[in-house]
């Protein structure tokens, strides 16, 4: 069965009228296409400070006729994020979600260390993706997505703050094959890399577009309008990916 998905990132509402109109924008897109996606990945960066009510926003503008997976990124604080989006008991603990969508497990993965901008897998959530994983049936395929990219994109912001020692994930999946691709976020560029062998997928950003270094100094481009990916998998589990921006 053939899934087809969106992704966005980086959203950061803070309650200001740009960062409302560009995340309403691509939504207003999404839920307007002839056929809708299966599912909408949000790999972090929801809110820019990780206030409830930027929370509450987010479920506001991200409400819509086919589900919508999100996981946080350093920009959200894990109690407001469970308490104003999930609507569950606020929490510091990593929030981490599979969902099973046409067929394809989609693990939704706390990279996150608060009060810090780099990513970390801590032994929890390593523990939880095995463990998700070994429980699905030899025939699901599975895309993990989280926040921080696990290896370098060639700029020094998105490096700098990268996912710490990729390398343990990278090992677990050496025995998961079942994962097709890794989806990550907060490069606020549309980027493809591999990682343990697999497609490595950063997707777009909604708020603002990272210029890289041969296109000038100025590290924000602020006039690219919000981005979005939609990536197919296929019968055959060969991951395509189309990017789009919504003027």
């Amino acid at each position: 069965m053939t899934t087809m998905l969106a992704q966005i990132s980086d959203l950061h509402l803070d309650g200001g009228e740009r960062a409302t109109r560009r995340a309403t924008r691509i939504m207003d897109y999404l839920r307007a296409l002839p056929r809708l996606p299966d599912a909408v990945l949000v790999t972090g960066d929801i809110a820019d400070h990780g206030e409830e009510s930027e929370y509450e926003e987010a479920a506001r503008i991200l409400a819509a006729p086919f589900p919508v997976l999100t996981c946080p990124g350093n920009h959200d604080a894990r109690p407001a994020y469970r308490k104003a989006l999930l609507g569950e008991v606020p929490g510091d603990g990593p929030v981490n979600r599979v969902h099973h969508v046409s067929g394809t497990a989609v693990l939704m993965c706390d990279s996150t260390i608060p009060g810090r901008d780099e990513g970390h897998l801590d032994a929890e959530t390593l523990e939880w993706i095995d463990t998700t994983l070994t429980g699905l049936s030899r025939d699901t395929p599975a895309l993990i997505a989280f926040h921080q990219p696990p290896v370098a994109l060639h700029h020094p912001l998105p490096d700098s703050s990268a996912l710490q020692r990729p390398e343990r994930l990278a090992a677990l999946l050496d025995a998961h094959p079942e994962v097709v691709a890794v989806l990550t976020g907060h490069a606020h560029t549309a980027a493809v890399s591999t990682f343990a062998a697999r497609p490595l997928i950063a997707g777009p950003a909604v708020t603002w577009t990272l210029r890289l270094p041969w296109e000038g100094e100025e590290v924000a481009d602020l006039d690219q309008p919000p981005g979005l990916a939609f990536h197919i998998l296929d019968d055959d589990r060969r991951l395509t990916t189309h990017y789009r921006v919504v003027p």
